[in-house]
């Protein structure tokens, strides 16, 4: 007989700078209104389905620290562990955070912007060292070295400190029997999504995670894939993913 182990990963609900359209990448914003509902209606669906939890992951940010205890207040779980990590932290967008999506078109083009949202191995033009907005700012990141700070992050990039994370921390604690939830951010899913699903560098492009819906994985004891959905209205999912590859639409 086939033990089923599920994970659970929710990219955060909508935040500030979702609202806006911007680059978002490291910068610590708060989760919208609509966000705070997302986050609600995931923990409403997630209890409603038979989930339960006794183990959540998140970043060092906000917008998916919070969206995980919405969540955990909703399931009355907030007792659980809840184990917090940079690797699982949005791409870094470098020079472009805090800038609109839309705007950027206008000015350099639909095709540049989309590389740098979507490429596989581009990152976008990186901060200074000086700027105000580098992570070595900020006491959060003091535990990390000079190397390990980002100015500016490719998809690649990102894979490379999330993948680490999920076979050395998280894949024991799930062979272990472990119910698991994930709060993290579409660029730190797509990496663990790409590897989960085998998806090449080039399809990856086209993969578009919406916020605040609950994405279930299924593997067996081998942790082979053995299914993947998500919970709820299949066709709002489809017209909030087909939201997000528009962002940058002028």
């Amino acid at each position: 007989m086939i033990i089923v182990k599920k994970i659970v990963f929710v990219r955060h609900g909508q935040s500030e700078w979702n609202l806006a359209n911007k680059f978002t990448g490291w910068t610590d914003v708060d989760l919208s209104e609509q966000g705070i509902k997302e986050a609600e209606a995931a923990g409403e669906i997630l209890e409603k389905e038979g989930f339960t939890f006794d183990l959540a992951f998140t970043s060092y940010l906000k917008r998916a620290t919070k969206t995980l205890n919405i969540i955990l207040d909703i399931m009355d779980l907030h007792w659980i562990p809840v184990i917090k990590s940079w690797k699982l932290n949005e791409r870094h967008y470098g020079d472009l955070q805090g800038l609109n999506k839309a705007e950027m078109t206008e000015k350099v083009g639909e095709e540049q912007v989309h590389i740098w949202r979507r490429s596989f191995d581009t990152p976008p033009p990186a901060l200074d060292a000086d700027d105000s907005r580098h992570p070595k700012n900020e006491s959060k990141y003091d535990e990390l070295s000079e190397a390990e700070l980002p100015d500016s992050e490719s998809l690649k990039m990102t894979i490379k400190r999330v993948m680490p994370f999920w076979e050395k921390t998280i894949v024991p604690k799930i062979k272990e029997g472990r119910k698991i939830i994930i709060s993290a951010h579409g660029n730190s899913l797509r990496a663990l999504v790409k590897h989960l699903d085998n998806i090449s560098d080039e399809e990856i492009s086209s993969l578009n995670i919406p916020t605040g819906r609950p994405l279930v994985y299924e593997f067996d004891e081998e942790m082979n894939v053995l299914d993947s959905y998500y919970l709820g209205d299949q066709e709002e999912i489809d017209a909030e993913m087909q939201k997000v590859k528009d962002q940058a639409k002028s």
